[in-house]
């Protein structure tokens, strides 16, 4: 299995990088924030810190295409990076300090693309979260000073916890009736939403989180760490890895009862 470890301490570099962008501008009263088509806010930190991880790649790794969520997709070949700048923006904006910046390397095989490298660093919550392929899940402020994560036992639905964004998009794709049942039927639900669930699933302190709608940029990063965590990460048709669109995310042991509620 190739060895992944020089791109996972650039990812690192990169988070570094984008963690001082992002902080710096966290609550500044004249921070600037614009309507995309879709109706999703950017700020001018979600810009900048893009910018300045493409910048860094364009020296470091030349010959790697890159995909960000405000600059879209430049290069081709095998080997793909795959940036959220600020995952949670509307949190940013509004001063909620659960806000991500999102590090994906994903590599082309036979199967399809898949993340070999992602990191997660929430620096307003002092927190990251990394995996590589092949060599696990980890948590902490550094390469050197880290925890390895593992996801929970758990194996009913009964005794679960489960997390969630919002209702709005399960109702409009139908799929509110599934959702519902599973809360009254879990030991326990929360809406934490964005990046967080995914990286509670893959410490133990949650069992299973799903969302109906998604880019590739949200989920790549936090695919790899659910699964190098001994997590499962899936569409809700069951398709593995960060392609459906969609995310269902659990310890492994749930995954199916997952996707019966609220699955294809």
């Amino acid at each position: 299995m190739p060895d992944y470890h020089d791109d996972l301490r650039l990812a690192h570099v990169l988070a570094d990088t984008a963690d001082a962008t992002t902080m710096e501008r966290f609550k500044a009263l004249d921070l600037k924030v614009e309507t995309k088509p879709d109706m999703t806010p950017v700020s001018e930190a979600d810009k900048a810190a893009e910018e300045l991880i493409r910048t860094s790649l364009q020296r470091a790794r030349p010959r790697d295409a890159v995909l960000g969520e405000e600059f879209g997709s430049e290069g081709r070949g095998p080997r793909r990076w795959v940036i959220d700048p600020i995952d949670g923006t509307k949190n940013y904006v509004r001063g909620v300090p659960v806000w991500a910046t999102l590090i994906a390397l994903m590599e082309r095989t036979e199967e399809g693309d898949r993340p070999v490298v992602g990191v997660v660093s929430a620096p307003a919550l002092n927190r990251r979260w990394w995996a590589a392929l092949g060599a696990g899940a980890y948590t902490g402020r550094s390469l050197t000073s880290a925890t390895r994560l593992s996801v929970s036992r758990v194996a009913r639905v009964q005794d679960a916890s489960f997390a969630f964004s919002s209702l709005g998009g399960w109702e409009e794709r139908g799929r509110l009736g599934g959702f519902l049942d599973l809360t009254r039927d879990c030991w326990r639900t929360r809406g934490y939403g964005d990046f967080w669930p995914y990286m509670m699933v893959a410490e133990g302190s949650v069992d299973m989180c799903a969302e109906p709608e998604l880019s590739l940029w949200d989920m790549a990063a936090n695919a790899i760490v659910v699964q190098e965590a001994g997590g499962s990460f899936t569409g809700l048709d069951g398709r593995e890895g960060p392609h459906s669109g969609n995310a269902a995310a659990s310890n492994g042991l749930l995954h199916e009862d997952l996707l019966a509620y609220i699955g294809d």
